[in-house]
């Protein structure tokens, strides 16, 4: 039995969620696919797969391989990524998905940078809030705001940012300033579209235990420069990340509200579809953000 292949059709099937669906994306035969499955439990005497005709689920010794497994592999794709990438020139049309607000922000002012030392790349930037598929839209790779990283592509993280709730010194003036979370229910609130949570804000407090209210939006918005423009026409409260609220914070633009409390912070992610056959072109623009948000986050900077 080849081992590394087993891991590997393994890893597919729990991340496909199914027998059929891994041997399309290996390009086998789902028997193919069953005989790795068995011939990996019986090496390792455990059942990994709770199967039926209906349903599959991981078992306990399924779930402990299953995240030392998708370790492993990634540490021989990166291997042979770097080998084939490093006789590669990055060349070629380059394909990314990121959040429009971020895109303008942070990644715009890079660009000609990037492009001055990788001149034979040509980029292709769209700026879509919602998630895209990668594979499926053409992407080569694309640019997430995420608590949860990618479940089915791979995630390289760039940078944290914080959660902020916020509001106007003038909304603050006419409202006063909350104090509880629950407080909140008695604010105007503007709400974010895309939200995970949609209108349950979620907080946790000093001795992080948790705090969640369902607040009533006065607005929502799939944008968070439109959420951020209210929050400053002095609308209502709004919680968005330090990358886009940060600078309006230090100005006194936009006041922290709830201080003693904090949302769970969010990752910048690169995300790609695989890490083999990982081409020059992603490879160089993955580095090259890598070390632009090395240390403290733009935003976070004090200039």
């Amino acid at each position: 039995m080849d081992r590394l292949r087993a891991l590997e059709v393994f890893v597919e099937v729990v991340r496909r969620e199914g027998f059929a669906r891994a041997a399309d994306a290996l390009d086998t035969s789902p028997a193919n696919v069953t005989r790795y499955i068995s011939d990996l439990e019986a090496h390792l005497q455990t059942r990994l797969l709770n199967r039926s005709s209906r349903k599959m689920s991981l078992t306990s010794s399924g779930e402990a391989l299953f995240e030392r497994a998708k370790s492993i592999l990634d540490d021989v794709a990166e291997a042979e990524a770097i080998v084939s990438s490093a006789t590669m020139q990055p060349q070629g049309v380059l394909r990314i998905n990121a959040p429009l607000s971020f895109g303008v922000l942070h990644l715009a002012p890079l660009w000609a940078k990037f492009m001055k030392k990788y001149p034979d790349v040509q980029l292709d930037v769209a700026l879509i809030d919602r998630v895209v598929d990668i594979v499926e839209e053409g992407y080569d790779m694309a640019i997430r705001i995420s608590r949860a990283g990618s479940a089915s592509n791979v995630a390289r993280k760039l940078a944290t940012s914080r959660n902020i709730l916020c509001a106007a010194p003038s909304y603050i003036a006419e409202y006063g300033m909350p104090l509880q979370p629950s407080d909140l229910l008695k604010h105007r609130c503007i709400g974010y579209s895309y939200a995970a949570t949609a209108d349950e804000w979620q907080m946790l407090d000093a001795q992080n235990q948790p705090h969640a209210v369902r607040v009533a939006c006065a607005m929502h918005t799939n944008n968070g420069d439109t959420a951020r423009s209210a929050a400053l026409g002095g609308m209502g409260v709004i919680w968005q990340p330090s990358f886009l609220v940060g600078a309006d914070l230090r100005a006194g633009a936009l006041v922290q509200v709830l201080p003693e409390f904090h949302m769970p912070d969010i990752d910048v992610l690169a995300v790609y579809p695989s890490r083999r056959h990982l081409s020059a072109k992603v490879r160089v623009m993955i580095d090259f953000l890598v070390e632009e948000f090395a240390g403290t986050p733009p935003w976070d900077r004090v200039d």
